[in-house]
């Protein structure tokens, strides 16, 4: 793995997106919760966007925030389970030059403990396209208050041992 952590925290940009056919975003508790919670690490929020769960919509607005030199992260919200209108996954990963596939399996491994086997319907996942890392979230809160609090906050701190992202995203 190498060295791959340093001594002192490196605040990043990060941008937040909620999947919705039914919210605004007076509505939208779980991309207002990851906003939150990124501040509160000492992150910076550069964009946050709630749009329909719609497959070339979805794509037209990572794209643009991949392709921009000051966003560093994307967070997603809603739009990794099973029913016909769920399409993050298709949408994104066609976008990825490289997956983090223990994303998605640590997170359906913390949430087998909640949930049981209905975990194996969350499709949630991550992955890195032009530098930039990309966590897609389930839209429940809670769903996103566990990958935020249990895999992301410690794997977007610099100084967590023995490796994170941070390293691995695009400078600015």
């Amino acid at each position: 793995m190498g060295h791959c952590s340093t001594t002192e925290f490196t605040p990043l940009n990060i941008a937040v997106l909620t999947l919705s056919d039914s919210r605004d975003l007076s509505q939208d508790t779980s991309g207002q919760f990851l906003q939150d919670a990124l501040q509160q690490a000492g992150h910076q929020l550069v964009d946050r966007k709630l749009i329909k769960d719609d497959k070339y919509l979805i794509r037209s607005v990572i794209s643009q925030w991949v392709a921009d030199d000051n966003v560093q992260v994307i967070l997603t919200t809603g739009g990794t389970g099973f029913t016909v209108r769920d399409n993050t996954p298709e949408s994104v990963k066609p976008l990825f030059d490289r997956e983090i596939e223990g994303f998605g399996e640590l997170f359906r491994h913390i949430t087998y403990t909640e949930l049981g086997t209905s975990t194996v319907q969350s499709r949630a996942l991550g992955g890195f396209a032009n530098q930039t890392a990309i966590f897609c979230l389930p839209g429940s809160t809670g769903a996103c208050r566990t990958g935020w609090n249990k895999i992301i906050k410690e794997q977007l701190d610099a100084t967590h041992r023995p490796c994170n992202f941070v390293m691995h995203v695009k400078q600015v």
